[in-house]
């Protein structure tokens, strides 16, 4: 039987996350490709350090006169990057740090496979929903999510200039009947401006904001906080640690509470099932939960390098489905086409729609009027239950 009472932890990390500051160049770049053509490809990946940003990896266009002029681009793209999320401190400035290219055209050998309609690479990616929130994702990681954006709401709007762009936050809820009911324990580290600043100070600003995020009833005189619990956090960022395109991928996905397969997400085209079959599979299992067909699914595809098809469906709804996994799994199957070219023409995923999912996590996040998020809709509720 499913565990009912326990207490889960999750974290997530701000837009200045050295780590997320290169998910956000990459995505960036990849968008600039997505938007001069649709079929681009883009492998893009970003390292930063003290007052440096090196990209690598590979791209294609059909003109190669256009691919030279994006490339000619790229410098100008990170720099925006780094303005946007805020860095104009001593060491990493977004005006006079260096930008070093290395991105080049896409291998002839992995092109071939993508070209003929099937994967770019061999991979399994993990799917998952629960109805513990109305966005049927797990609580602590969406919480933990939303702290750090209204955090920096805040800090853009110059409401509270004394922020940094670096933070980090962790919620561990208590959860009774198999549903989250309090925070035991809350962390949030966040850049600040002087180091005259101490931990009370930090909390006295960010404490009105996260009260104004999380239920009322979920924080109590039992939580504990800790907010900047070694005190200064000054020095932030790629000048206080070196970050990579792909290092987050617990913090983009489910927080733990679900699998996860070996692929990252950010500077990769939807060619690449890493991303657009991790995609399909949360779209998948999000429907499965809305179309109340259990109350928990985890959903894992697995593919092939050059092959259309999946490999494998599997389906595991932890005891809580309404019809045996092994229907949920054919139900899925006749429902959406899952070959690469399928989920990117279902999710209409061949657009400059990436750069938004660099932060904040790439689930749980509301549809845009332009296609973005397309995989939190909820529109194959009905046609799964019509595949059953």
């Amino acid at each position: 039987m499913t565990r009912q009472n326990y207490t889960f932890t999750s974290e997530s990390v701000s837009e200045g996350h050295p780590d997320k500051v290169c998910d956000r160049i990459s995505d960036a770049i990849l968008d600039a490709f997505l938007r001069e053509e649709a079929n681009a490809r883009v492998a893009c990946e970003a390292f930063a350090t003290t007052d440096c940003v090196v990209i690598g990896g590979e791209v294609g266009l059909s003109d190669p006169d256009r691919l030279t002029e994006l490339l000619g681009g790229v410098e100008d793209i990170v720099r925006d990057c780094v303005r946007d999320i805020g860095y104009e401190q001593q060491n990493f400035h977004w005006q006079t740090l260096k930008v070093q290219n290395f991105l080049h055209r896409q291998s002839a050998h992995i092109a071939q496979g993508v070209d003929r309609d099937g994967a770019g690479d061999q991979g399994i990616m993990f799917g998952y929903a629960v109805d513990e929130t109305p966005e049927l994702m797990p609580a602590p990681i969406l919480f933990s999510h939303a702290i750090l954006r209204r955090l920096a709401e805040v800090r853009k709007s110059g409401a509270e200039p004394a922020l940094g762009p670096d933070a980090k936050s962790q919620l561990s809820l208590r959860y009774e009947g198999g549903r989250p009911v309090e925070v035991t324990q809350l962390v949030l580290s966040t850049q600040h401006s002087h180091e005259s600043q101490t931990s009370a100070d930090i909390r006295a600003i960010v404490e009105p904001y996260i009260r104004e995020v999380l239920p009322r009833d979920w924080l109590t005189d039992a939580t504990e906080w800790h907010v900047n619990p070694t005190g200064t956090f000054v020095i932030g960022g790629p000048d206080g640690d070196a970050g990579l395109t792909g290092r987050k991928i617990i913090v983009d996905t489910y927080g733990g509470s679900a699998p996860h397969g070996g692929g990252a997400f950010s500077g990769k085209d939807p060619t690449k099932v890493d991303r657009s079959a991790a995609y399909a599979a949360r779209y998948l299992a999000k429907n499965v939960v809305a179309a109340g067909l259990a109350r928990r699914c985890t959903l894992q595809l697995s593919y092939a390098i050059g092959v259309a098809r999946p490999l494998s469906i599997y389906v595991d709804t932890h005891g809580t489905g309404e019809v045996h996994d092994s229907e949920i799994e054919r139900a899925v199957a006749k429902a959406m086409d899952l070959t690469p070219r399928g989920i990117r023409t279902h999710l209409n995923l061949n657009r400059p729609i990436y750069q938004r999912t660099a932060a904040y996590g790439h689930f749980g996040r509301v549809p845009d009027a332009d296609g973005g998020f397309s995989w939190e809709r909820t529109d194959l509720a009905e046609a799964l239950k019509a595949a059953l």
